[in-house]
């Protein structure tokens, strides 16, 4: 990056510096600190149930700044994770200083960073979800040889009293301007926040849900990213779901990211877009076609797709939303810009036509490479997961593919090509596996599948076992169909986890 486009960076630090975060040093961090009045430090870490944690601390001395730059703070392990016992508890937290950004929310100056979690001895917690991500990503990057890119799309809705000026038609909201989506200006505010805590943002925008419910309107929007390092997207989406919430708070506004939140309106989902790099170039793509790559990627993640829900879909309200014949999956197939599976290959810039000169005849004719645009694109996941576990168990998945003998057979046999849900296309949906409907299904699949997951020390088994007697413990195998026609019940269902993950 040039100096001038660091100076252009939303993150504040960015830009000061001058350097790129991934340049950033423990000397950078206290020359940023002391030269522009910073006088708040908080360390910042996700916990087991999924949210951000925070630590403060107040800048009153050189030394004891240096000191918690260079040696971290100790937690109590055991109110964070519920795998760890309270006689062992004591955790190390410590900086990543490439994570560096100012708080957007509080009147006194504060620098944030996100945290790795260490154990007593100084190694890496083996079942942290961050470096459970990096171990991932490693394998992955040993296994292929290629770094495992991802992004989010991140849907939400916001809730506000009902002003009955411009109502917006009921579930019409896609890509809606205002005055019929009030949203708009929040969304961008909070789009704006994002990017100076270092998100890269591909774009905003109002999305199908809306609705209204007693005296409340419900309005659905949506944030997605620029695909980046696992590692990097997982901190993001973390540190997005934490300005979204407070910017809400701050306006007197709520904000959800359930899957479900009523009958017959529209779910909020995290899908999940990836894709394959080696020496910065996109590996998904061979002469304008899908690779080998790309298929083997998608064979692994259609054979432990019933597995991965207990990543992504992580409490009962996530199985109101993955029901037949909606938008969202329940089927183990792929295709082409087909919204009726589970991997979508979304539409690429292959037609080898230049839009901007055909929209622009004043421009040259030109042909950009757009190939670094192509993705593909889990359906299923949604605003429950744990982002960190979600992005590690789609790493393993992918890199599965290059493991498995018959890839190419799979992605051959799990493809297809029209709406699985069309009544003419019933004896091809009857070929395909299906998703778990319940947390506890979600949990056997786990616990049948467990050893890829556990491959290359990637999830340790005190993880997998955490995971699995938490979906366990809802106990609701058969709490769609118990309670599918009784609305007051489903009411108390997503009351209970309204603000999940």
């Amino acid at each position: 990056m040039t100096k001038a486009e660091l100076k252009m960076n939303a993150n504040p630090v960015v830009a000061y510096l001058e350097k790129p975060t991934e340049s950033f040093t423990k000397t950078d961090i206290l020359r940023f600190i002391e030269n522009n009045g910073i006088k708040m430090v908080n360390f910042m870490y996700p916990g087991g149930d999924g949210k951000l944690k925070t630590l403060n601390f107040v800048i009153t001395d050189k030394g004891y700044l240096e000191t918690i730059l260079s040696c971290g703070e100790r937690v109590d392990g055991s109110s964070l994770f519920s795998f760890i016992e309270a006689g062992s508890s004591d955790l190390y937290v410590m900086p990543r200083f490439s994570t560096a950004f100012i708080d957007p929310f509080t009147e006194i100056p504060t620098l944030c960073m996100l945290c790795s979690y260490f154990d007593k001895d100084g190694q890496p917690l083996a079942s942290s979800p961050e470096n459970t991500l990096r171990k991932a990503c490693q394998a992955f990057r040993k296994t292929t040889g290629m770094e495992f890119h991802a992004m989010g799309e991140l849907e939400y809705y916001v809730i506000d009293q009902d002003d009955n000026f411009y109502p917006a038609i009921d579930q019409h909201g896609y890509h809606e301007s205002g005055p019929y989506a009030k949203m708009n200006e929040f969304r961008q505010q909070c789009m704006l926040y994002i990017a100076q805590t270092g998100g890269k943002i591909k774009y905003g925008h109002s999305e199908v849900g809306n609705f209204k419910q007693e005296d409340k309107v419900y309005e659905q929007n949506e944030i997605e990213f620029l695909p980046v390092r696992a590692e990097e997207a997982a901190d993001q989406l973390m540190l997005a779901k934490w300005v979204i919430r407070n910017l809400a708070y701050a306006k007197g506004l709520d904000v959800t990211f359930a899957p479900k939140i009523t009958v017959g309106k529209a779910g909020s989902g995290l899908h999940i877009h990836m894709r394959l790099m080696k020496d910065g170039v996109n590996q998904m793509l061979k002469n304008g076609q899908l690779s080998e790559a790309a298929r083997k990627a998608i064979a692994g993640m259609m054979d432990l797709a019933p597995s991965i829900t207990a990543f992504g879909n992580k409490n009962p309200t996530s199985y109101f939303r993955l029901v037949p014949h909606q938008e969202a999956p329940t089927n183990v197939c792929w295709g082409d810009r087909n919204r009726s599976v589970l991997v979508r290959v979304p539409l690429g810039w292959t037609a080898n036509v230049d839009l901007c000169h055909a929209a622009n005849p004043l421009e040259p004719a030109n042909k950009p490479d757009t190939t670094a645009k192509q993705t593909v694109e889990m359906r299923s996941p949604d605003g429950s997961a744990d982002l960190y576990q979600l992005l590690a168990g789609l790493c393993v998945a992918c890199r599965h593919g290059f493991e498995m003998d018959h890839a190419l057979a799979v992605a051959e046999q799990t493809y297809v090509n029209v709406n699985i849900h069309d009544a003419a296309n019933a004896d091809r949906l009857d070929t395909l596996a299906q998703l778990p409907d319940s947390c506890v299904a979600s949990a056997h699949c786990l616990q049948q599948q467990r050893a890829v997951y556990e491959e290359q020390g990637v999830f340790s088994k005190a993880m997998i076992d955490g995971i699995i007697r938490q979906l366990e413990a809802f106990h609701d195998e058969t709490l769609r169909k118990d309670i599918e026609n009784k609305p007051e019940e489903i009411r108390k269902l997503v009351d209970a986890y309204f603000h999940c993950g």
